[in-house]
């Protein structure tokens, strides 16, 4: 029989109860972020796969090491052009965008 524990609680509580409700300023903030974390996440496990160094990357695409860097590292904001020229250009992929209500 399995035992139950009753202190356990979901991830979308704990959400809740750490950056408020979906809707609220402070929840909107951690969302974004995270999403911007991905994204960085994204890339680097692409650029891993592909065996491209940053350095590589940045040739590739026209940027700088650094630059890649602070995207993986989710420690720059990204214009859309440019990372649609990453994607496209540095890792030979197609970028596609979705909306979600």
């Amino acid at each position: 029989m399995k035992k139950e524990n009753k202190n356990l609680t979901s991830f979308t509580s704990h959400l809740d109860k750490q950056y408020g409700k979906k809707g609220t300023i402070t929840r909107d903030k951690y969302e974004e972020e995270f999403e911007a974390f991905k994204l960085g996440v994204m890339l680097q496990e692409l650029r891993k796969e592909q065996g491209l160094t940053q350095e590589q990357l940045a040739l590739k695409c026209g940027t700088t090491k650094t630059y890649i860097s602070r995207i993986e590292n989710n420690s720059s904001d990204i214009r859309l052009l440019t990372l649609m020229r990453i994607v496209r250009e540095g890792l030979g992929g197609h970028l596609r965008l979705r909306v979600d209500y």
